[in-house]
């Protein structure tokens, strides 16, 4: 995809997140990797008003070289796409039931999704971890967050809300819809005798679609 295209992907998925409830107000971020750099949703911008000129581009050593000043949270996907290189994009939402998890697991925990589904398996992988809470824009967490990152697709920052990369934006906005409607279940499910799938399963998965 050339670079127009991808940010008018952005905008386009940005507005599908926002108009079905994953984010509100300005709430969340997205990034993209290029080939000389990265996109990145601006400061204060709503997802679902996302203007394609305007979105920020920063080079590949992270500098701010175009569009609108980035988010605050620049260092939140530096730390995940500089763990992972295979990733593409990185989706942060506040969605509400992912979030909710993020507020009843404790930090340092790494799997508070069970292993419902296939999909979240397929999705996500069989790592979840929660990073301690920091205050939204503080760059303390970068290195929190990479750890994290590089042993898991996908983590939850304390009281605040899911990260999550994928190979492509798209991968990355189905693996964010994933675990919200993952997280829902488990709500849903809380103190009920839900079969989970068996560790042999999760394994089968995991070698079968990576």
């Amino acid at each position: 995809m050339t670079e127009q295209e991808i940010r008018d992907q952005l905008v386009r998925l940005g507005a599908s997140l926002f108009q079905r409830g994953y984010s509100v107000g300005s709430a969340g971020n997205i990034s993209v990797r290029l080939p000389d750099g990265f996109l990145m949703t601006p400061t204060n911008s709503s997802l679902g008003s996302l203007d394609a000129a305007r979105i920020s581009k920063l080079d590949a050593e992270w500098r701010h070289v175009g569009g609108d000043k980035p988010s605050k949270e620049v260092f939140l996907h530096r730390a995940v796409l500089s763990a992972r290189p295979e990733a593409g994009a990185v989706v942060h939402l506040h969605s509400t039931h992912a979030t909710a998890i993020g507020c009843l697991a404790a930090p340092g925990e790494d799997a508070p999704i069970p292993p419902l589904t296939p999909y979240f398996v397929m999705r996500i992988g069989r790592r979840l971890p929660v990073v301690p809470y920091y205050r939204p824009g503080d760059g303390a967490m970068e290195p929190a967050v990479h750890a994290a990152a590089l042993e898991a697709r996908a983590l939850l920052l304390a009281n605040h809300g899911p990260v999550v990369s994928g190979k492509t934006l798209l991968d990355a906005v189905y693996a964010s819809e994933e675990l919200e409607e993952s997280a829902r279940l488990a709500l849903l499910l809380r103190g009920m005798p839900a079969r989970e799938l068996t560790p042999a399963q999760v394994d089968d998965l995991l070698t079968t679609f990576g």
